[in-house]
């Protein structure tokens, strides 16, 4: 796998180790390890396999002598149907390739397109410019497709070498018509398209990532062929069906789970045939959990009085219980068939030697053989927090407030003067309550208050005494010195208009007209109106 700290450098090299790892630096890397040894080929072959974008796509091409190249070069190839050149990196030649071959299923005999020649200094650098631009290419692809209704996913778009093709990698659960896409694609790009739905599984392979397991997607960095997985693999693993835990990134089972299935098959071989239920003189068991490799089955009883219990029984217990089953016998309890594990011995043999491995697995279910005592746990007492140099000391009150130094102050005041004793007489009556001011009792002076002055001339004279008579013959109303009004002395003004509705039978007169009358009748403006109608 790739090392953690190294990157891709300008040339596709890994910048952090000696370009042997493989992974994020380089996805699907070979090693050619013949290319290594100082050893002349005589019988060379004359196919080379040729990786682009990384690892992302190989190739087999035909490598004409003149071309002098190795493992490791950049090189110019033919693409299908000619009109432009593909640019990638030989990753493996010689006897290696036949390998390959075989190991994909492809003859000798097969149509194989050319190298061209070595890559320049130009050619490279026309290479980076295209792939920079790949990414804003799949975003704005992504956005028409989009905009069409599309069911369908831009996974990656690959830039041709001379920057004359695009393909754009898409996946879709069904036929996709994209003829109207590609049009779009054509106007906007400027260059020759081409779609290739792939799969759900290629398609984290070229994008890459991180499994649950913490290291890198194993299709993106050794896995080229995905094979069919399904749930029956992890049953046989005695896994729980957990969609979200047995996906990967892709969304599909995780190929891992085709690793360990031969070991699993191999290991059941010696497990019994339909073993889910035992029937005994107490009632039924069912299986609830097997260990392949130890060889051990767990049951727990589903009917009688022991209803519940766990009971670990090894393989031949089990078939032998199955078979007296099947000849319509039942054993009285499976106590007696349970499997006890025996301590190792680690001793030198002698009978004196009593040293037993400490690792024991007892199996079965322990739940109820071990009672572990309560913890007793002491209560802490909270410490007190002294007071610092320059901070006050606060108290709480029965609300919970805090009390400062100045309300103690207060507080113990108003609880002196709660406690005094209040003036009653024998028979523990209030005394009477003064009628007016002159009959109240002098204020007791403690000589804690200083006593008022003298006001207006008298000793404590009440305030309303000192006051000025009103309506007296000394303070004439001002109302007395206005001057007269309607022709009369101080005049009501109610008495100098002419009576209205009055029970002597005279008509009250109507009002003047001018601005200084007024036409409140209700006749007048009916009449008004009515002249303005005719």
């Amino acid at each position: 796998m790739a090392c953690a700290s190294c990157g891709v450098s300008k040339d596709g090299k890994p910048g952090g180790c000696n370009g042997n790892c493989s992974g994020g630096c380089n996805r699907m890397n070979t090693f050619d390890w013949l290319a290594q040894l100082d050893i002349q080929d005589t019988d060379g072959y004359d196919l080379v396999e040729v990786s682009f974008k990384n690892g992302s796509r190989k190739e087999f091409y035909h490598n004409p002598p003149y071309c002098s190249t190795s493992t490791g070069d950049w090189v110019l190839v033919e693409v299908p149907g000619g009109g432009g050149f593909d640019i990638g990196k030989i990753s493996l030649m010689g006897d290696l390739v036949k390998m390959q071959l075989k190991k994909k299923g492809i003859k000798d005999s097969a149509l194989f397109l050319n190298v061209i020649r070595r890559a320049n200094p130009r050619d490279l650098e026309k290479l980076e410019e295209v792939r920079a631009t790949e990414r804003d290419m799949m975003i704005r692809a992504r956005s028409i497709a989009r905009t069409l209704d599309l069911d369908m996913k831009i996974g990656d778009v690959e830039y041709q070498g001379d920057g004359r093709k695009m393909t754009f990698f898409y996946t879709a659960d069904g036929r996709v018509d994209f003829r109207e896409l590609i049009r779009h694609y054509a106007k906007e790009f400027k260059v020759k398209i081409e779609m290739r739905q792939i799969g759900a599984r290629q398609e984290s392979s070229r994008v890459g990532g991180i499994g649950s397991c913490g290291r890198e997607l194993c299709c993106s960095t050794w896995l080229s062929d995905f094979k069919s997985v399904s749930t029956a693999a992890a049953r046989y693993q005695q896994l729980a069906i957990n969609q979200a835990k047995l996906s990967g990134m892709c969304g599909r089972l995780k190929c891992c789970l085709n690793y360990e299935l031969d070991t699993y098959l191999d290991a059941l071989e010696d497990f019994p045939q339909h073993p889910e239920r035992l029937a005994t003189k107490v009632g039924r068991a069912e299986l609830i959990k097997t260990d392949v490799f130890r060889g051990l089955m767990t049951y727990v009883m589903t009917e009688g009085p022991e209803r519940g219990k766990f009971t670990t029984l090894a393989v031949p217990e089990v078939k032998e219980v199955l078979a007296m089953n099947k000849r319509g016998e039942m054993p009285p309890d499976l106590k007696e068939l349970q499997f006890v594990p025996v301590a190792a011995k680690t001793g030198s043999g002698d009978e004196d030697d009593d040293e037993y491995d400490e690792d024991v697995d007892y199996g079965g279910d322990l739940v109820g053989a071990i009672e572990l005592a309560d913890e007793k746990r002491r209560k802490k007492k909270k410490k007190k927090k002294k007071p610092s140099d320059g901070q006050r000391t606060t108290e709480l009150n029965p609300t919970g407030r805090d009390i400062a130094p100045r309300d103690k102050q207060r507080d113990a005041a108003q609880k002196d003067r709660r406690d005094q004793p209040k003036d009653r007489n024998k028979d523990g009556q209030k005394p009477p309550r003064p009628e007016n001011n002159n009959q109240r009792p002098p204020r007791q002076n403690d000589g804690k208050q200083p006593q008022r002055p003298p006001q207006n001339g008298v000793d404590n004279a009440p305030r309303k005494e000192q006051r000025p008579p009103q309506n007296g013959a000394d303070n004439a109303s001002k109302k007395e010195q206005r001057p007269p009004q309607n022709g009369g002395d101080n005049a009501p003004r109610r008495d100098t208009r002419p009576p209205q509705n009055s029970n002597d039978g005279t008509v009250p007169l109507p009002p003047k007209e001018g601005n200084g009358g007024k036409r409140n009748d209700r006749r007048f403006f009916k009449n008004k109106n009515k002249d303005k109608k005719d």
